[in-house]
């Protein structure tokens, strides 16, 4: 599975480009600020239909364009199919592959399986549990479909829960405990499905991440990454109940799937306080390759991999390292942006001569 066209209409800094993508090695080369992001988000956006980086669909709209579009050609099983996405300004945005509307955008998720590797990907280890619980959301939603709509369904559900714990605060009326009941009653289900998925999760992507930071590090360091959810030590509706009157208080709900975390050791001490700069960056990279590994595993197909300002990532022995275990491992179509043409051209053909390289300069794309 490979990406062999991409069409960008008024999408960020792109008015209207089009770039044909080889199904290997893709190197992008240009300065800062000229469309390097943009051209990798696009990619990734006709896979999940949402951009990889947590910005509103309406800011990706050319300034003073009253749309977006993006039209990508992809080979699947030897059969090429056109999928499109579409914002008009004010209104929400539309997927079609091959001239079919999706019903639900949902449906398309996991069809073209993607990774993106960007430099802000040591917020994984060092921000909040949101970041590590969105990794994992990420990857089993391409796997299953069941498990998306019951995120979905789950999401909905958290947000009114707290929206009638935050009106219920404010108003002089006897609290419904009957709705608040309700609510909980309903949450039960996607909880149970959710929290059994991350756990069965974590089981196959541990020993994939420690063998994949054995071969960055050089087996330096001892690493380890465990689950932790209340619905470990709990049931959900046990603790919906015992967090009740907690809830009513703070008008949100202390207790759930939505507190989920990763813990991340190394050496057995947390990551966030005591790895170095290199061991961060080698952590971070065999999570993802990890994750990498799981998709083409559970899909059959090998993901889409976007590796974007490469450099500014890893050092050059870690790119080294990284750009030979492409090769020699069945990795499908990559495409990695760097600002130096010489620098990406001289690590990547040490390896394989399997590249095109593409040059961008002001959203504008030549190669």
């Amino acid at each position: 599975m490979f990406l062999s066209r991409l069409v960008l209409t008024h999408f960020k800094n792109y008015a209207s480009q089009s770039v044909h993508f080889a199904e290997g090695i893709n190197g992008i080369v240009g300065a800062n600020g000229m469309g390097k992001t943009n051209l990798l988000d696009a990619v990734y956006f006709l896979c999940m239909c949402k951009s990889r980086f947590p910005v509103p669909d309406r800011l990706l709209i050319q300034h003073g364009a009253d749309f977006f579009r993006l039209e990508g050609m992809f080979v699947r099983d030897g059969k090429e199919e056109t999928v499109v996405a579409k914002l008009p300004k004010g209104r929400k945005k539309s997927l079609e592959r091959d001239g079919a509307p999706y019903e639900r955008i949902s449906e398309h998720v996991g069809r073209y399986p993607v990774v993106m590797i960007a430099p802000d990907d040591t917020q994984l280890a060092m921000e909040g549990s949101e970041e590590r619980r969105r990794f994992i959301d990420n990857t089993l939603s391409q796997i299953d479909q069941q498990y998306l709509l019951h995120l979905i369904r789950y999401n909905h559900l958290l947000r009114q829960r707290n929206a009638f714990l935050k009106l219920a605060a404010e108003s002089s009326r006897a609290f419904e405990e009957n709705l608040l009941e309700a609510y909980d009653e309903q949450m039960l289900e996607p909880a149970a499905f959710l929290f059994q998925r991350r756990e069965a999760f974590t089981g196959q992507f541990v020993p994939l991440f420690r063998q994949h930071y054995e071969a960055i590090s050089g087996g330096q360091e001892e690493v380890s990454c465990t689950f932790q959810s209340q619905l470990q030590e709990r049931s959900f509706s046990e603790l919906l109940q015992s967090y009740r009157d907690k809830d009513r208080h703070l008008q949100r709900t202390g207790a759930g799937i939505h507190r989920d975390d990763l813990e991340f050791l190394i050496g057995g001490y947390p990551v966030r306080q005591f790895a170095s700069q290199g061991q961060l960056k080698s952590y971070v990279l065999a999570m993802k390759l990890a994750q990498y590994e799981i998709l083409r595993q559970e899909t059959g197909q090998p993901p889409i991999l976007l590796l974007d300002d490469l450099f500014a990532k890893l050092d050059r022995r870690r790119v080294e390292h990284l750009i030979a275990w492409i090769v020699s491992h069945p990795f499908g179509q990559v495409i990695i942006s760097d600002t130096e043409p010489e620098r990406l051209a001289g690590v990547v053909q040490s390896q394989t001569s399997q590249c095109r390289f593409f040059e961008i300069n002001k959203g504008i794309v030549t190669g």
